[in-house]
């Protein structure tokens, strides 16, 4: 278990040290993703969708960007197809 825990530390020094924007960043769109996922799991049945789509679409464009810069064609592919349809999905409700 040592052993996990310590090389699990060093690669995330590794990846501090690689690149710290993007670290930042991804630290960044990662707090969002759970402040999203918390606030929906206290809001439900009526969550603040109008609150909660910019945020969460914001945080995927992070990610996608962090992808992009790590050359992860299935994660940035995930993460466009993300913001594209939460894009969708706000224009929607915004229209109606």
């Amino acid at each position: 278990m040592n052993d996990l825990l310590y090389n699990t530390f060093a690669w995330i020094k590794d990846d501090w040290r690689s690149n710290k924007f993007r670290f930042a960043i991804e630290l960044l769109a990662w707090a969002i993703s759970i402040g999203c996922s918390i606030t929906m799991a206290l809001t439900v049945p009526n969550p603040p969708l109008l609150a909660l789509y910019p945020v969460w679409i914001s945080g995927c464009a992070l990610y996608a960007w962090a992808s992009y810069t790590r050359k992860s064609f299935g994660m940035l592919a995930n993460y466009i197809l993300l913001t594209t349809i939460d894009t969708v999905g706000l224009v929607r409700m915004l229209l109606n």
